[in-house]
């Protein structure tokens, strides 16, 4: 890093289709801001670009289902996207859109550079279209069987089920999502990039960055391995950054090819001198994105760069793995995510709860699961036990003894060169730690501040020792608030908010990162403004709200996508005749030893009471179903079930949820009353 006068930060461009959920912070937004902010305390030159993806699929199918129009789709989501990551403390420099006119121009003019050296090949191919739309289908408008995992729904560009890459034409059974007819073959040009010719630069573009983490190495040199194709570049569809070649109406350029050049568009709007951030040899980019998008970013991009000239290639690419919820994958059409709109309005003024809770569970290098009961840990057990704690009890006794004011050191108790020897440890492991991306040991090592100051208080006794020695006492609350002090430092990256209202409290004007482990910070005599406690207890209540609320929302999204079984196959009235279904009275009921679903019921049918043995023990209790009148079948051959004959079947209904109901008369009748 020490070779570069610049680093250029990008985030993942996200598609404004929706609000921002935990799993995207997790996976590049909140590790880039992390980053960022502790290459701006070394006082490193560094800009923080990123911003919405308004192209695409994706963005054409929310505005369908919503009656809109795909400009109205972006619009409201660019805003609540940019306001949400600027209340969580996001701090990018600039947060630019794709549909901005000077993207549109930066991305055709790229591309007409590359058409016009003869970088593309032109192919006529044969692509799906849509008869009943008028239509060609770009990948996510189709939908069939994954001819890997044979799952249903797989899209035309990956199965969501099993993970695999497809291609449009290897699905199953393919079906259009705009008609839901079945699509028809029918040529189309396009423009295509003979990735295939640039894999040997490729290969040694990879093969430079042995440092690259083994999830983003692994995945890279598996594409390598199997031989890189033409991709297109080109998609038939109506919205997007228009072909800027005559007689191409209807063909945009493809979601990856315009998005990437976003970074670098936005970059010009951000600042004149762009270029030397994107293409002076002295400059550093390192782009933070999830697994999902590690082929467009380390193969993709870097060949368009390669066949354009003059453009720096990525030096860094650190990207995570997912954040699951609660042992479920993350899925925006289910609605299974904590949304960061819905979190900064129920736990207003604790953006660095979330921020730690996420960081110290962050999926580095496999999948982590994100669990409310986790979330309470962190703040209970160690953003209040421990940081709070600490902070808390330095001022508060401060403001006790010394009136607010920094006491001066005098003699100590004989503890303090262990303290000044164990931060003394801290600051190289924190710097090598954020420097390689380990955000969540680097957190472990800030934290480790505060941990040191709460065993130093602890042992000192500063609350006891100031009955007989007030100087030696003024001693430890000196070391402790310089251990605050650098506390302050070292979290800034992780939990900013908590970490400025900790400088403003100790008068620390400016954040300087090589001050870490330089023990005078605060001069005794400064007034210290107490900051209160730093963060509160979440009690139990206030958690199982929110795990109440996912729970309800997977029900919601069960029913929703429920859907009513197919009509079996025709019978004649003779055999409909042949079943005798009658009313009878359930006049007793148990629970059958061994099984979880079994009840016995005796039903009066009008002549006798005979045994039923139905799977309903977990939708009803024994005793609140005696005296029911119910429908059964009376002449379903006797069988025995765990050793117990039973002489007829119960007739339930199941509803969307998967619970049962008796189907029962509207208005009581005579046991033995016949179904006709």
């Amino acid at each position: 890093m020490s070779d570069f006068a610049r680093t250029t930060v990008t985030a993942a461009l996200i598609y404004a289709n929706g609000p921002i959920h935990i799993g995207h912070l997790a996976g590049c937004y909140l590790p880039a801001d992390i980053y960022v902010r502790y290459l701006r305390l070394k006082k490193q030159e560094v800009i923080f670009v990123s911003g919405t993806d308004e192209h695409g699929v994706p963005i054409t199918i929310k505005a369908q289902k919503e009656g809109k129009t795909p400009q109205q789709v972006v619009d409201h989501y660019y805003k609540e996207i940019k306001s949400s990551f600027e209340e969580f403390g996001i701090s990018f420099d600039i947060y630019g859109r794709t549909s901005d006119p000077a993207h549109h121009k930066m991305s055709q003019d790229f591309f007409l550079k590359l058409y016009q050296d003869g970088k593309f090949i032109e192919e006529v191919t044969e692509q799906y279209y849509d008869e009943a739309a008028d239509q060609f289908l770009a990948d996510r408008y189709i939908t069939g069987d994954c001819p890997k995992c044979q799952q249903p729904g797989a899209y035309g560009d990956q199965c969501e089920k099993c993970g695999s890459a497809l291609s449009p034409t290897e699905l199953i059974n393919p079906k259009s999502t705009l008609s839901g007819a079945s699509p028809i073959l029918k040529e189309t040009k396009n423009w295509f990039l003979p990735l295939d010719q640039w894999q040997g630069e490729l290969e040694k573009y990879v093969n430079s960055h042995p440092e690259w983490k083994s999830n983003v190495s692994g995945q890279v040199k598996s594409w390598l391995q199997d031989g890189l194709r033409p991709r297109a570049m080109t998609r038939d569809l109506s919205w997007g950054v228009p072909i800027p070649l005559p007689d191409t109406e209807g063909k945009v350029l493809y979601v990856w090819f315009d998005a990437p050049i976003g970074y670098v568009s936005m970059t010009s709007q951000l600042t004149p001198d762009w270029e030397k951030w994107w293409k002076a040899e002295d400059s550093r980019i390192v782009h933070f994105i999830g697994k999902d998008n590690i082929v467009f970013h380390c193969l993709i991009f870097p060949a368009m760069c390669m066949a354009h000239g003059g453009y720096q290639l990525a030096d860094q690419v650190p990207a995570n793995e997912f954040m699951n919820l609660e042992g479920d994958k993350i899925s925006t059409s289910r609605n299974w995510a904590v949304w960061l709109h819905e979190y900064l309005k129920e736990f207003p003024g604790k953006q660095d709860v979330l921020r730690y809770a996420l960081t110290a569970s962050s999926p580095e290098t496999k999948d982590a699961d994100f669990t409310w009961a986790d979330f309470q840990t962190k703040n209970n057990s160690e953003l209040v036990a421990i940081l709070g704690n600490f902070v808390n009890r330095a001022f508060v006794l401060i403001d006790k003894n010394f009136e607010g004011i920094v006491p001066e050191k005098a003699a100590g108790t004989g503890l303090e060169a262990d303290v000044i020897a164990a931060l003394a440890e801290i600051p190289a492991k924190l710097d090598q730690a954020l420097a390689t991306y380990k955000f969540r040991d680097a957190l472990v090592y800030a934290m480790e501040i505060a941990r040191i100051g709460n065993k130093y208080l602890a042992d000192a006794e500063p609350w006891k020792i100031i009955k007989e020695d007030r100087d030696k006492a003024g001693t430890v609350l000196n070391y402790a608030v310089q251990l605050v002090a650098h506390a302050s430092l070292a979290l800034e990256p992780f939990i900013p908010f908590t970490a400025a209202r900790l400088r403003t409290a100790l008068g620390l004007a400016d954040a300087d990162w090589s001050a870490i482990g330089n023990f005078e910070l605060i001069p005794a005599g400064q007034k210290l403004a107490n900051p209160g406690l730093l963060f509160e207890k979440l009690e139990d209540d206030v958690i199982q709200a929110q795990v109440d609320k996912l729970k309800a929302t997977k029900a919601q999204m069960e029913l929703a996508s429920k859907q009513v079984a197919p009509i079996k196959e025709t019978i004649d009235f003779d055999s409909f005749a042949k079943m005798d279904m009658r009313i009878g009275q359930i006049t007793a009921a148990e629970k059958v030893e061994k099984s979880k679903k079994l009840l016995k019921l005796t039903v009066n049918d009008g002549l006798k009471d005979r045994t039923i043995l139905s799977g309903i023990a977990e939708h009803v209790e024994p005793e609140a179903i005696i005296g029911k009148q119910v429908t059964f079948l009376a002449n379903l051959a006797p069988r025995k079930i765990m050793g117990q004959e039973s002489e007829g079947m119960i007739l339930m209904a199941e509803d969307a949820d998967g619970s049962l109901a008796f189907v029962q008369p509207s208005k009581s009748v005579w046991n033995g009353a016949s179904i006709s």
